[in-house]
């Protein structure tokens, strides 16, 4: 394959035909034969290995066509009942209709993971600019892409003010790549960047990590949420969560948020910010971001707890 070493995959599909015309002649098969069998009929390493080509080729255009969008959701300070910033959400232009997981998936498994969050977050720093001035603005990105040398020169490229960046992680920082974290962050947050931690299931070990990195915001989603109103349980643990987030002085985010009773109650309780179907849905409109400068009045509430009660859960 060494006459095209700058298309492997064609060079594959190429060896593949050459393989199946020698074998199909030696069978005496009919012509038929020598054009490429389905994956599953390949030998397992030809078949991954042509899987995973066809996933780069599939990546590199995505990133050559920057062919991905951003929409915002809405978090609201409970006290204030108005925006205090935005998450970024990946939306991706694509005829299969792949999800936003499954393309970030895709990429990570070809090693171009840090590579499509980047070009993610340079696509939501761009659009923020139509959002109000006031709002920060949280990113999703991986622990392991934070360790890329190419993220502090991202921030030197766009327009958004470091100050106004929340990086909000998908994934656990491991153990062994914990202290490297570490030294990537701090002078970012040095600079006025803010991390925030996506932790649903917070556990002992967890608890004890966010004691020594001090999150900017922690962010518990419905498996905390679900039930607070109605379970002493759920209502125990979110109670001590916003003592713990006020001792390491984290703001304490409720994703999830569904009901008008169980926003009533994580008020009481003192969480700070609320995201979810209730307050506000995943928007690519400029005309929705513009609205999210007006408080949330009581009035308003019911109308969108009345608007998500049509809908369901589910709806857009």
């Amino acid at each position: 394959m060494g006459e095209n070493p700058g298309a492997p995959e064609r060079a594959l599909l190429e060896y593949l035909l050459e393989r199946q015309q020698q074998d199909g002649e030696e069978a005496g098969a009919p012509d038929t034969a020598r054009f490429p069998q389905p994956l599953s009929a390949m030998p397992p390493q030809l078949a991954e290995r042509l899987d995973s080509l066809r996933s780069l080729s599939r990546i590199s255009s995505l990133l050559e066509n920057q062919m991905l969008m951003t929409a915002f959701q809405p978090i609201y300070g409970l006290e204030s009942r108005t925006v205090m910033g935005v998450e970024a959400l990946s939306r991706f232009v694509s005829d299969d209709g792949a999800g936003a997981e499954i393309w970030f998936a895709e990429a990570a498994a070809v090693g171009l993971g840090a590579n499509l969050e980047f070009s993610a977050l340079a696509s939501a720093a761009a659009a923020a600019a139509k959002l109000p001035a006031h709002l920060y603005v949280s990113l999703n990105i991986s622990p392991i892409s934070c360790l890329d040398p190419r993220l502090p020169e991202l921030f030197e490229h766009i327009e958004l003010p470091i100050d106004r960046i929340v990086l909000e992680l998908t994934d656990e920082i491991p153990d062994e790549e914990y202290s490297h974290f570490i030294s990537a962050i701090t002078p970012l947050r040095e600079r006025g960047l803010r991390l925030a931690i996506d932790d649903s299931h917070p556990t002992a070990g967890a608890l004890s990590r966010m004691l020594h990195l001090r999150p900017d915001f922690i962010k518990l989603g419905r498996n905390v949420i679900s039930g607070v109103d109605t379970d002493t349980s759920q209502h125990a643990l979110a109670a001590c969560l916003v003592d713990f987030a006020e001792q390491i002085g984290s703001v304490l985010v409720a994703e999830g948020v569904e009901t008008t009773e169980e926003l009533n109650v994580l008020t009481e309780l003192g969480f700070s910010a609320g995201q979810g179907f209730l307050l506000g849905r995943p928007s690519v409109r400029p005309k929705d971001w513009a609205a999210w400068n007006t408080p949330l009045d009581p009035d308003g509430l019911r109308r969108l707890a009345a608007n998500h009660a049509i809908q369901g859960p589910g709806g857009s």
